[in-house]
């Protein structure tokens, strides 16, 4: 059976909401089918950013003094995440890395330079963007649940964005959309962590990191997703 090897970048700085409950989701979900899987963490004090043969980038969510030393160290290594990208790679990037992925982030006093692979813009707002989150993407039936708490408004100028606001805030807190998806990059607000309660998204990541890795993948075997699905009925129901 293949091994999967998924890259957990700056674990130790960027895990401000729950984010390494999204590596053990999708390290279970494909444990679960038979699939081997090997998690590399990249920390700062490494930044040993091997994407040779990294199937799944993630990226997770901190403050902005965390972002602004991360957002140096992904600089270094611009040109090789860039054709990593461009490549098809996968990379799951939620709400501060989100923003790094883009041209800046403007803060009060000053701008933190991203990273460019998406044609997006981060500005401070006035006011933070905190609450519950549903939302609909066209990639799969099931809506997309979870929480926010940003300050950022971004705007993703010709990007499709990953999904509709149902309940919720998203990008700038009034286009009525949610995060971005671009190739195989899925950049999004929504935390807490993000996957687990939404099986269908996490299985929507590893079908694109598997067909990438073997032309000849027929889809992912079916799984008993009883629980998963009530957590994300649940937060519907409550909120919806």
């Amino acid at each position: 059976m293949q091994e999967i090897t998924i890259l957990h970048l700056f674990p130790d700085l960027l895990n401000l909401y729950g984010d390494t409950g999204n590596i053990a989701c999708l390290k279970k979900r494909l444990e679960w089918r038979g699939y081997q899987v090997k998690v590399v963490r990249c920390t700062v004090e490494d930044n040993q950013m091997d994407l040779t043969h990294t199937d799944i980038v993630f990226i997770g969510g901190g403050s902005d003094r965390e972002q602004k030393i991360v957002c140096s160290k992904l600089l270094e290594k611009k040109k090789e995440l860039t054709e990593y990208v461009e490549n098809d790679g996968v990379v799951l990037a939620v709400c501060g890395a989100y923003q790094l992925l883009g041209k800046y982030y403007k803060l009060d006093d000053e701008t933190i330079e991203g990273l460019s692979i998406l044609d997006i813009t981060t500005e401070r707002g006035e006011t933070r963007l905190i609450g519950n989150v549903i939302a609909q993407s066209p990639l799969f039936e099931q809506p997309i649940v979870g929480f926010e708490n940003h300050g950022g408004r971004t705007i993703i100028n010709n990007h499709e964005p990953l999904a509709k606001i149902i309940k919720g805030y998203g990008n700038t807190g009034d286009t009525g959309y949610e995060g971005v998806h671009y190739k195989n990059v899925f950049a999004t607000y929504i935390h807490g962590p993000l996957l687990p309660k939404n099986p269908q998204f996490c299985d929507e990541i590893l079908s694109c990191a598997l067909r990438r890795k073997d032309p000849n993948f027929k889809g992912l075997e079916k799984l008993d997703d009883s629980l998963e699905n009530q957590a994300n009925e649940a937060i519907i129901k409550r909120f919806g």
